[in-house]
This record gives C-alpha cells, structure tokens and sequence, in this order.
C-alpha cells in the first residue's frame, strides 16, 4: 500500500496512516458478523434504532461502492490494531479521525471494528470465566456512547472511539454502576451516563469489582481503587450540598497534589459531561440543576476547573 495515497484519499495526517501501517503491520485481523445477525447483535449492544439503521445502511458489503479500497484497509487494518492489544488496558486509538460527514462507511468505520470484536473479547472473558451477562452489559457501552454522540452532533466521537478499545480488548468491566478499568496496582473507575450515583448504588459496585478480580485475573493484584475526573474537583464543595451523590463520592477519595493534566481541559470535559456539548455558548447552556448552575457560574467568573487525581483501598 501507498502511505501517502492512501492519506490524501482518506484526508488524514500521513502520520496517522503509518501509525496504523505500523502497529497492524500484518497481524490477522477479525471477520465482522454476518450481516443477518447484525441487528440484534446491535440491539444486545443498546445500538439506538437510529444508529442502527445507519450502521445498517453503511454495512461493508463486498460489492458497496461506499467502501473504497482505502476505507477497506483502514477497516480491516484497525481490527488488526486492536486485536493484537487483547489484553491491554491502556488507551488506545484505533486509527485516525475521519471525515465522518462522508457519509455512513466514513462515520461508523470504527463500529464496524467495534462489531467485528465484540466475539474475539468475549472469548478472552470466558477464558476467565467472566459470566457472559457482564459480558454484554460491558460491551453495551457502545450504544450509549453512540446515543451520547448523537445528541453532541458528532463531537463527542474523537474521545469515544479510543475509550472503547479499551472494551474489547477485555480491559473494562461494567460492574454494577461503575465501569471498573484494569490497571496498573490499582482498578480506575469510570462513571457512566447511567442514574444517580447514589452511594449505595457506588458501595455495591465496589463491592462486586472486590470479589471479581481476584477471581477472573488471580495474577493481578490490586490494592487501590482510583479514579482521574472533573468530578473529584474540591471546587464543587463551593457550590454542591454536603449530602450530594457527588460529594458523597469525592468524599471516598484521598486526592493527590494536582498537577496540570497534560493533553486534556477539564472545562471541555466538565462541559462534555454534564451538558454533551463543547459548542454551546454559556449563557445559553441549561440551567435547572445546581450542577449546571454551579458549572456555569464558575466558568462566567472566569474560573476553571480542574481535573483531579484520587484513590482509596480496595
């Protein structure tokens, strides 16, 4: 293959396409689902009917003109990326950011890679006897994050299409109402878009990640839970009630000395999570929980929040 043609027709960095060219080298790859299967493979995934139909619509059919040559490779060279990180737990990005308006081959390139794995990280569970359930709920992270793209109009996917290698390389567990993430000492913990984070709904997922990773990696041995999110932030003690879920939460933790996060600006996430939009000016963002007033308040003040650092014993 021609790096740099097959650059200018995908309209990416040269560089993105020799990393891919590099880290796949030729390593196998992973057939996606038959296509009749698909359908309710995508719904055990919480796909939203419209992502499905799109997803439907832009399959990788062998004789669809969508998929040109470049596209096939990316394809079939990020599966290949991915597989061979089974395992892993560190971010990982499965290619480079495409021009997603290009239409559906373009916009789910990285579902169809997502799809065409989800049977290889089930296998690597049952290896170590991961009840097939959590299985499925781990993996049905990607419909949650496609609806949560859905509703930011595409600019939430650059983040997400690297957080979800990290589900099918078998690196999260969604335990309850934490996402528990494999590591080095310690278990991070994620929290999804899923409810209240109530602290009995917290002490149970805790509970649970205790008993399923001595038994599932024995090898592994963790002392610590830890967690690196906006949500630790001592600045919202400013704003939030003391018996709130979220300060109940931060109250678990002993955080580190912050440091400037290198790459990343809490107030993009801030307002990635509470309000799923990175382009809305504040005065028009919402305003009906004292979360949001308190985000939007701060930032008017021309404050900024910060991304902090934490953990506790298992």
């Amino acid at each position: 293959m021609d790096v740099d043609d097959t650059a200018a027709r995908l309209g990416v960095p040269v560089e993105a396409v020799e990393r891919v060219h590099r880290l796949a080298g030729d390593r196998p790859s992973a057939p996606l689902p038959a296509k009749a299967d698909a359908l309710a493979m995508l719904d055990r995934l919480a796909v939203p009917s419209d992502d499905a139909a799109e997803i439907m619509a832009g399959w990788p059919d062998l004789d669809s003109p969508r998929w040109t040559p470049e596209l096939r490779w990316l394809l079939d060279r990020s599966i290949a990326l991915v597989r061979a990180d089974l395992g892993g737990y560190v971010w990982l990005p499965p290619g480079p950011e495409l021009p997603r308006e290009r239409g559906p081959a373009w916009r789910h390139l990285y579902v169809y890679a997502y799809l065409a794995l989800v049977d290889v990280v089930r296998a690597y569970h049952r290896e170590h006897g991961v009840p097939d359930a959590v299985s499925w709920a781990t993996l049905a992270d990607l419909g949650r994050n496609l609806a949560i793209d859905r509703r930011m109009r595409g600019e939430g996917w650059p983040v997400m299409q690297s957080w979800l290698t990290l589900h099918v390389r078998g690196a999260v567990f969604e335990l309850g109402r934490l996402q528990h993430h494999r590591g080095d000492g310690a278990i991070g913990l994620h929290i999804p878009d899923s409810g209240p984070l109530t602290p009995e709904a917290v002490s149970a997922s805790l509970d649970e990640a205790r008993g399923f990773f001595p038994r599932h990696f024995p090898d592994e041995h963790y002392t610590a839970f830890s967690c690196g999110s906006w949500l630790l932030d001592p600045q919202l003690r400013e704003y939030l009630p003391e018996d709130s879920n979220i300060i109940r939460f931060q109250r678990r933790f002993e955080l580190e000395p912050y440091e400037e996060p290198e790459g990343l600006d809490a107030d993009v996430e801030v307002l990635r999570f509470v309000f799923r939009t990175l382009s809305t000016p504040l005065d028009e963002l919402p305003r009906r929980t004292v979360l949001q007033r308190a985000i939007v308040d701060h930032l008017t003040a021309g404050r900024h929040w910060q991304w902090r650092q934490g953990r506790f014993p298992i």
